[in-house]
C-alpha cells in the first residue's frame, strides 16, 4: 500500500513538472518574441542614426525580456529539483519493492 503512495507522489511531482515544462516553453516563445522585435526597433534606429536606448518601447522591451529571463532561469530551477524529487522517489521505490520481493522469498 505504502508503494501506491509514493508512486502517486511521483506522479503528482511528474505533473507539476509538465506544467513547469508548459510554461517555460510559453516564456521562451514570448522571449523569442521580444528579441524580434528588439532587432526591428534597433535596425530602425539604425537606418535614422539614432540611439536605440533613447526609444521607449526600447527600452520596455529590454526590461521584459531581461524579466523573461529571470523567470527562464527560476523554471530551470524548479525544474531540476522535481527531477531530482522524482528520481528519488524512483529509487525508493525500487529499492523497497526490492526489499519486499527479498522478504518475501525468506519468508516462503
Amino acid at each position: 500500500m505504502t508503494f501506491l503512495a509514493i508512486d502517486a507522489q511521483k506522479n503528482l511531482l511528474t505533473l507539476q513538472k509538465s506544467q513547469l515544462q508548459f510554461e517555460q516553453t510559453l516564456v521562451m516563445s514570448d522571449v523569442n518574441h521580444i528579441s524580434k522585435q528588439i532587432s526591428l526597433i534597433a535596425e530602425a534606429c539604425e537606418g535614422d542614426d539614432t540611439d536605440p536606448d533613447d526609444d521607449p518601447q526600447y527600452i520596455t522591451l529590454q526590461q521584459t525580456e531581461a524579466q523573461l529571463e529571470t523567470r527562464q532561469d527560476s523554471l530551470d530551477s524548479q525544474i531540476t529539483l522535481l527531477e531530482n524529487e522524482i528520481s528519488s522517489i524512483k529509487n525508493l521505490v525500487t529499492n523497497n519493492i526490492k526489499s519486499s520481493c527479498t522478504l518475501n522469498l525468506i519468508g516462503s
